[in-house]
């Protein structure tokens, strides 16, 4: 693995890190399973990202790799992360 591949993979294990939450907006073929405009929780998982997919905890309350495009990023304040952490 390369300098470069290094400081690419702690780049994306950064912004994975930072991101616990994302919020939905596509739910095509999905509808049981996703709500649109709800936050989940993700779960890191460099593997799935690499496919352009994102694993979270859906509605059924178990894991699941989805469409990276289903969601958006949110950048939630520290107190908020902590308070939806406390929460679930």
């Amino acid at each position: 693995m390369s300098a470069f591949e290094v400081i690419s993979a702690i780049s994306n294990l950064e912004t994975i890190m930072k991101n616990h939450y994302l919020v939905c907006v596509k739910n095509i073929g999905y509808d049981a399973s996703l709500e649109l405009s709800k936050l989940y929780k993700t779960i890191p998982d460099p593997e799935v990202e690499g496919h352009a997919q994102v694993r979270i905890i859906d509605e059924s309350g178990e894991d699941y790799v989805y469409p990276k495009d289903f969601f958006m990023e949110l950048e939630l304040p520290a107190e908020v992360e902590q308070a939806l952490s406390r929460a679930a």
